[in-house]
């Protein structure tokens, strides 16, 4: 029998509870067992009821207004080459969230009081300070953990500040993050654009992200400037607009979660935490709601997709089939643009997309975002795509009338960003086969210990990993924290062309795929991670330390 742990709480419990100052905060949860079939769908809901919501922008702290207690230099690698110029101060708190008008909200966690989190807008080479504050219940109910540590995905960052999963903390402490936002090896050419954040909890990944605690970490720079009337002419000036400080009309860069979720019969979220293929949920949510609608105006927008998880994979289409630009893998902007119509993702893996819908016949007047994979366990998705009248939708688009002209100076150069250079001379080279021992998920044979480095590498030097996905059926996404790796070779063929062709920090494993990777460590020693980032294998216990030394 499968245990499934259901979060609700009454709005009035929720208030009360959040009065810390007063007493103790307690959960409320529910939970409920089901037999070996699974568990019964989730209640109907209407679908494009809800317009498609943004999270907050991330405020730091105005001018002059310091944290409390100060952050302490000596704690952070290079704090004097990239001392901060912005501060922040984002508390972790229990929320309530209600995913469709048609559902009770359930408790959640989010950063900074949404979910998803607020969305940072950073610039490289203005380095930041985030002190995470955690404010969730001593006591928590249900699924997840009030233990938390905070992981930039795809960023560039010392150990301290990169939320190694033994690094977490409980309610009550906080922990100072410096994020440097410079490029790795001070190259231009390995600046990056969409990350996002989340919590790296040892062995609760799965949970507290599933319950809320994600978000996104978008980095501009001089040529990828945010601003499509961006003067510089060598800017990109790709799709933009943040008016008045926010998404909505008027915005053409759209960030995507696509996840995933599963709902009781009552309508509370809840996840099976006792089963470690993989969680899978019936209701497909963007940006935290269920199946919402978008307006879009007849011209062209920035689409970033994250495949959001925990466990299921994505074939993101147009439901017309429409063709669109595929401009970013993971982070980073490819050399060149390349014509699509379909966006591959595993878990944790992003691409940005610009699309432009002034292409449309004036008749039509609504298409829709759909997922063409199906997938029934955390096993992996199944071969081919599905007609797209069985694909599910994830999202509406409304097309607005084309009444008169939409201005649109915006643009997609046939240049992007150059791969760097692979000029450092390879080390070493190291093998790492993904498999199962004893019914956990391991690397070499090996269940994760934290106190165990696997692999040592020489800070100024350059490795060659191998990563084999060791059978049994399962599909892997292996992600490496740090920097962003040169694929070089998938199956043993060298990757001269298309979207794999590019810098990236996720790698997919479908069974029996090898993939060959280059790597540089540079800028900062210490402690990192590689795991699976099908979460569920993440926290059982598919995961490596190794170590960067002088």
């Amino acid at each position: 029998m499968a245990r499934k742990h259901s979060v609700r709480v009454s709005r009035r419990e929720f208030l009360a509870g959040t009065a810390l100052a007063t007493g103790a905060f307690f959960l409320n949860g529910r939970s409920t067992r089901v037999g070996v079939s699974g568990p019964p769908p989730s209640p109907p809901t209407t679908p494009f009821v809800n317009q498609l919501a943004f999270a907050p922008w991330a405020t730091p702290l105005a001018p002059g207004v310091s944290l409390n207690p100060l952050p302490i230099p000596e704690n952070h690698q290079r704090w004097d080459e990239y001392a901060p110029v912005k501060y922040y101060d984002l508390p972790i708190a229990a929320v309530l969230n209600q995913p469709h008008p048609q559902l009770p909200a359930s408790l959640l966690f989010g950063y900074g009081g949404s979910v998803p989190g607020p969305t940072f807008m950073m610039r490289y080479d203005e380095p930041v300070l985030v002190r995470w504050r955690n404010q969730l219940p001593a006591q928590v109910t249900g699924f997840g953990s009030s233990d938390v540590i905070t992981h930039i995905h795809n960023g560039h960052n010392a150990s301290e500040s990169d939320g190694f999963p033994t690094d977490f903390y409980g309610p009550g402490y906080f922990k100072d993050h410096h994020y440097t936002n410079h490029a790795a090896g001070d190259d231009p050419l390995e600046r990056k654009g969409t990350l996002w954040y989340h919590d790296h909890r040892l062995e609760y990944t799965a949970q507290n992200t599933y319950r809320g605690l994600a978000g996104w970490f978008l980095l501009f720079h001089d040529l990828d400037s945010g601003n499509e009337n961006d003067p510089n002419p060598d800017a990109f000036r790709l799709p933009s607009g943040v008016p008045n400080g926010g998404y909505g009309a008027g915005c053409y860069d759209i960030p995507l979660a696509l996840t995933d979720r599963q709902y009781d019969q009552n309508g509370y979220l809840f996840m099976d935490v006792m089963e470690m293929g993989g969680h899978l949920g019936d209701k497909a949510l963007v940006n935290g709601q269920i199946q919402p609608y978008m307006n879009v105006e007849r011209r062209k927008y920035r689409f970033r997709m994250l495949c959001g998880g925990p466990s299921r994979y994505l074939d993101m289409w147009f439901s017309n089939e429409m063709p669109f630009l595929f401009i970013a893998n993971d982070g980073n902007l490819l050399p060149a643009p390349i014509v699509r119509n379909h966006v591959y993702l595993s878990i944790g893996e992003r691409a940005d997309i610009v699309v432009d819908f002034s292409q449309l016949p004036a008749n039509v007047s609504e298409i829709y975002l759909v997922n063409r994979l199906e997938q029934t366990d955390g096993r992996k998705p199944e071969e081919g795509v599905l007609p797209i009248a069985q694909s599910t939708k994830f999202l509406k688009l409304n097309i607005l009338p084309a009444a008169t002209p939409v201005p649109d100076p915006s643009r997609v150069p046939t240049t992007l960003m150059p791969l760097p250079a692979l000029n450092l001379p390879v080390a070493r080279r190291r093998t790492w086969v993904f498999n199962r021992t004893n019914g956990m998920w391991a690397v070499n044979g090996n269940l994760f210990d934290p106190n165990r480095s696997d692999a040592t590498v020489r800070q100024n030097t350059a490795e060659v990993w191998t990563l084999k996905n060791g059978g049994g059926g399962w599909a892997h996404p292996i992600h490496i924290h740090l920097e962003e790796y040169h694929l070089l070779e998938r199956n043993r063929r060298p990757v001269t062309s298309g979207v794999e062709r590019s810098r990236k920090d996720v790698f997919d494993l479908a069974p029996g795929d090898e993939v060959k990777i280059y790597m540089k460590f540079r800028d900062f020693l210490g402690r990192y991670p590689m795991h699976c980032h099908n979460t569920i294998h993440e926290d059982h216990a598919m995961m490596v330390r190794f170590d960067i030394v002088p």
